[in-house]
């Protein structure tokens, strides 16, 4: 069992950054493809980033791609997402996922940590 916990969301204003830390218990996340995703209010769940198990391939969907950045360190267990130029559309609850190299979903989920950005 992988257990994901969340944090550094907040309340900002548009165009400032945040960090989001996603922390790991339970087993190293080193097997393990990271992801984030967003829900906004009425909306569906969508993928934001994900980082592959070494660290080395990262993919992100066009509404950030340029603002955003995934990163990833194994030895603290622990992956990152770097907000930048936030929106107000960017406003949502994040979460982080992992899945295992050879699953085909993500297998566990974090409670999320809410962004709130303000124009």
């Amino acid at each position: 069992q992988v257990q994901l916990v969340e944090s550094g969301g907040g309340l900002v204003q548009a165009g400032d950054s945040l960090r989001l830390s996603c922390a790991a218990t339970g087993r190293t996340l080193s097997s393990y493809v990271m992801g984030w995703f967003r829900q906004a209010p009425g909306k569906e769940r969508e993928f934001i980033a994900r980082i592959s198990a070494s660290g080395g391939i990262t993919n992100y969907a066009d509404s950030v791609k340029g603002r955003f950045a995934i990163s990833r360190d194994n030895a603290k267990n622990t992956v990152y997402l770097q907000m930048s130029s936030l929106k107000p559309e960017d406003t949502a609850v994040y979460y982080c996922a992992a899945r295992f190299v050879y699953a085909n979903e993500y297998n566990y989920w974090g409670q999320g940590t809410q962004v709130s950005v303000s124009s």
